[in-house]
């Protein structure tokens, strides 16, 4: 059974099956709300409900510690009955402007001891257009896709990298380490909401952790390339020195803007150079006022949640200026249709 879903304040309303979520309903009927994991862990998707019953996905619980007490998960809710729902935005987006591919692998790079750089090419004459910040869906051979950020500009589009850690047992990212030059990869893209505010001058902190560097530096070889201005801090969080795997990217962004902040947070084993602890517990020592910024945080659920307690609780930062993309284990949820190139 379907019920007919209204955005409040619009004329806009598609229809949602009382199986499916309000989330993957809107994305179906070209309708873009701000999302990332679609698992009910990063919170990018809360909402308001202004009218109508909705019920948590075979139980699921449908808030989570990002929520307001008004507002629900899109990702993880389904209606009862007709509702009329208030984003915190939206937008019309092409449902055809998401594309499959069948690319090449073109260069496959260790770059730490559990993290492969894979470069994939895309099939001559054809480009992917995306955001910097998105990620791709990549088809596992056992009907699952995983989720992969794209870590190059979206103006490098014939071709894609990905930073992929290495899982123990892991569907795909185990056989990372032997895939070689000319094997073809079944990939969809694009995904996610979490971009840059272009309009905005104010300053920004980025906090990634591992392989949550990736859509950070898509960001921020984006910034580069149209020489935006901002005050900028990047905190990148890893174990130990061999975890920070990408040091001449920091550079030559140190170069273009010469007030750019880097710390390195090494919970393991720190040098000189670094910080001794957490990702969460050096954004505190070294940003402790963030009233007036925006922050965009890349990693693990629990690296996110620690990281946005401590920004929104200890340093002021406004919670609707906290950007989140959480990088969770395991397939995907599927996808909206796409149309294939």
């Amino acid at each position: 059974m379907s019920h007919r879903v209204t955005i409040a304040g619009s004329e806009i309303a598609f229809d949602c099956a009382d199986d499916q979520s309000l989330l993957d309903a809107a994305l179906r009927a070209g309708i873009e709300l701000p999302y990332s994991c679609r698992k009910g862990v990063c919170g990018n998707c809360a909402g308001g409900i202004a009218q109508g019953e909705v019920a948590g996905i075979g139980g699921a619980a449908m808030q989570n510690e990002s929520c307001l007490p008004d507002q629900v998960l899109y990702c993880m809710c389904a209606p009862q009955t007709d509702v009329r729902i208030a984003p915190v935005s939206w937008h019309r987006v092409d449902p055809a402007a998401r594309k499959r591919f069948t690319a090449k692998v073109f260069r496959n790079q260790l770059a730490a001891p559990d993290v492969s750089v894979l470069q994939l090419r895309l099939p001559a004459g054809q480009r992917a257009r995306f955001h910097a910040g998105q990620y791709l869906q990549l088809a596992v051979g056992d009907g699952s896709t995983r989720c992969y950020s794209m870590a190059n500009a979206p103006h490098e589009s014939d071709a894609l990298t990905l930073h992929i850690r290495h899982v123990p047992g892991g569907a795909f990212s185990a056989r990372v380490p032997a895939l070689q030059q000319g094997e073809l990869l079944d990939i969809e893209l694009p995904f996610g909401a979490v971009a840059l505010d272009e309009s905005s001058t104010r300053p920004i902190v980025f906090v990634a952790g591992g392989t949550g560097f990736a859509p950070v530096k898509s960001i921020l070889d984006d910034m580069a390339k149209r020489r935006i201005e901002r005050p900028i801090t990047l905190i990148w969080g890893a174990r130990r020195s061999e975890g920070i795997y990408l040091l001449t990217a920091v550079a030559k962004w140190q170069r273009q803007w010469p007030s750019f902040r880097f710390i390195a947070a090494l919970s393991e084993k720190a040098g000189d150079d670094a910080f001794a602890g957490r990702v969460d517990q050096a954004l505190i020592a070294h940003c402790p006022e963030l009233a007036g910024h925006e922050l965009y945080c890349c990693g693990s659920p629990g690296m996110v949640h620690a990281v946005r307690e401590m920004a929104v609780q200890q340093c002021g930062l406004h919670a609707a200026d906290f950007h989140a993309d959480v990088f969770v284990d395991g397939p995907a949820v599927s996808a909206s249709p796409a149309a294939v190139a």
